[in-house]
């Protein structure tokens, strides 16, 4: 088969290797497109210390099954279309008996730990299996669309501890693909108005395609004073971050209103963890700060129900295509920000 085998990085080729066949209690899927996303990027530019070269990564997956182990137990059957749950957990720990995969204590990653989703075929190891991370999807949906549901649901496990309600106001920090998953969730929950807040124009631009009410430019005016405007000094009642930067999460508590809740939705560099952070603010107005990382299965089954039923519509975020020998152009036109998702079709 045809693989992107990621070999270090800047360095990725494609190479004819060896189709998978599937062990006794494994399943073959036959991929038929994989999204770029952003941590595609930065392995492929930096690195990463649980991707070992060579290895395939992608894992915003959309195929169908191809051929089941002779043990396999499931429901699925060859030419059923399908996701996988990025998040293969141990089983063991009190977080995976929970269902919370993302956080499991001994977590493994498809497209990290396994091989992803940029070749032909990949195999689900029997781990994910009985885990249940394959997602059998509508029948109806693209390829494309269904390789936005792994992004979706990581939005969707964000907002599940911000509890946006109608009426709301909320602020988005960082107009990439992410922040507009989170502008078009905020907007399926009822947000009366969403603040897009970025420092490039053409990213703003792109964005005007949701349903944004505002559009902040923070290259050519203060963040916090126009927030503070445009909501009568009151602040925004739920702020999520979702571009990696200090700066961004500090000011996102000077924007906050009373009983607000925020969101540092993206990680920042781990060589410069740390921001000033007023407690007081945090105490005096009754303020909610959360975390958020991937996601699990009941939020790729929510993800796939607002895209199968039209909420969201899936193909509004993806502006280009690419062949798997072209990966490298996808994932520069990821890095340079000049559009929103890229897909790999296969």
């Amino acid at each position: 088969m045809k693989a992107a085998v990621y070999l270090g990085p800047e360095k990725i080729e494609i190479k004819e290797v060896e189709t998978p066949v599937p062990k006794e209690k494994e399943v073959l899927i036959k991929v038929k497109s994989c999204a770029v996303c952003g941590t595609d990027v930065r392995i492929f530019t930096y690195g990463q210390k649980n991707v070992i070269p060579p290895h395939i990564i992608g894992h915003e997956i959309a195929g169908v099954i191809d051929k089941l182990g002779k043990d396999t137990k499931t429901d699925l059957k060859p030419g059923d279309k399908v996701t996988v749950v990025t998040s293969v957990g141990c089983q063991q720990c009190k977080y995976c008996k929970n269902g919370y995969y993302n956080l499991c204590d001994n977590p493994r990653y498809i497209g990290y730990y396994y091989s992803g989703g940029y070749a032909e075929y990949m195999i689900v190891p029997e781990e994910a299996v009985v885990g249940n991370n394959i997602l059998k999807v509508d029948p109806n949906l693209s390829f494309p669309e269904i390789s936005i549901i792994e992004p979706l649901s990581c939005c969707i496990n964000g907002q599940e501890y911000l509890n946006i309600q109608e009426g709301d106001i909320v602020v988005i920090f960082g107009a990439g693909p992410i922040g507009c998953m989170h502008a078009e969730l905020a907007k399926v929950s009822g947000a009366e108005k969403i603040i897009m807040i970025d420092v490039s124009e053409q990213r703003l631009q792109l964005a005007s395609r949701f349903h944004i009410t505002d559009f902040v430019n923070s290259k050519n005016e203060d963040p916090v004073k126009k927030v503070l405007q445009l909501t009568d000094n009151q602040g925004a009642d739920v702020i999520i971050t979702a571009c990696s930067v200090n700066t961004v999460q500090e000011q996102s508590l000077n924007m906050v209103s009373k009983k607000g809740r925020i969101s540092f939705f993206a990680g920042i560099s781990k060589e410069n963890p740390y921001i000033k952070f007023d407690s007081n603010i945090i105490h005096y107005k009754e303020v909610s700060v959360y975390g958020a990382f991937a996601s699990y299965r009941k939020q790729y089954e929510k993800a796939h129900e607002l895209i199968a039923t039209g909420k969201i519509d899936a193909k509004k975020f993806i502006t280009h295509k690419f062949p798997l020998d072209k990966i490298i152009d996808g994932i520069n036109t990821t890095k340079s920000g000049i559009g929103l998702k890229s897909v790999i079709e296969i």
